[in-house]
């Protein structure tokens, strides 16, 4: 049965918004995330997004680690399989602020391990290379007139 895309405003008293719905909410997870500060931080979220399917956004100052992947109880009509039983991230969620209706719009978003490398340059003080430790191996050296 093909949802029928109806206004969050326009729903009847009583109606549950998630008989209208794709499922938006269970497609993704999102996780935060320590706000990245040092050259490490930052290679460590570029290293989440070299995964594909994969966002860091920031909203409200809070950094966030997005996964895009479909829950693996979401049935093919879009409805919860263990809603009896679900998690407790899932019984607490609502309707109320959900993204149904809404656009992702975020104050930061980056997508790729090449957006967030280029945000730590722009923001960071320059990386300070290490020394190489590498020595050239000792040469004996003889002097003239000496037998060896």
């Amino acid at each position: 049965m093909k949802k029928v895309k109806i206004r969050r405003e326009d729903l009847a008293p009583g109606a549950c918004l998630c008989d209208h719905c794709t499922g938006k909410c269970c497609r993704y997870f999102s996780v935060p995330i320590e706000t990245p500060t040092t050259w490490d931080d930052f290679d460590a979220v570029r290293w989440y997004l070299a995964h594909g399917r994969t966002l860091v956004y920031v909203e409200k100052g809070t950094w966030y680690l997005l996964v895009m992947t479909r829950c693996q109880y979401l049935s093919k009509d879009d409805r919860c399989q263990i809603y009896w039983s679900r998690p407790k991230i899932c019984r607490e969620y609502t309707t109320a602020d959900c993204e149904y209706d809404d656009d992702w719009i975020f104050e930061q978003v980056f997508e790729t391990p090449a957006q967030i490398w280029e945000y730590a340059e722009a923001i960071l003080p320059p990386r300070r290379r290490k020394r190489s430790k590498t020595h050239l191996p000792a040469i004996a050296l003889s002097t003239p007139g000496q037998a060896e």
